[in-house]
């Protein structure tokens, strides 16, 4: 069953921090991985076109950090990622969130 945990991790089905509630559940009962993941839609979310929609809000309403950034102070990066995942509560493919947004930010 751990086998399966980390095939999912390793494959981006779910990142590293959801992996971290996958791995108690497992604990807690004799499901599967898979079976967690699809019981408690934990799968990350991997569609570049739900993450650009939720970017794109995110931007428009922090137009103040935006210039920011652009000013040249990179740690309101980390605010833009962070507002990103928990718009997508977590699930967002965090290396997708990053190159997205750094491609948006620069625009």
């Amino acid at each position: 069953r751990l086998a399966g945990l980390l095939v999912r991790i390793s494959d981006n089905t779910i990142s590293g921090k959801i992996g971290k509630q996958v791995f108690e559940a497992l604990w807690q009962s004799t499901a599967s991985a898979d079976d967690i993941i699809a019981e408690q839609c934990l799968k990350q979310i991997t569609d570049t076109g739900a993450i650009e929609a939720i970017i794109d809000k995110i931007i428009a309403d922090n137009l103040g950090q935006v210039e920011q950034y652009r000013s040249g102070k990179d740690k309101v990066f980390g605010f833009f990622v962070g507002q990103v995942m928990k718009e997508m509560q977590g699930k967002a493919n965090p290396a997708e969130v990053n190159k997205m947004l750094k491609e948006k930010l620069q625009g």
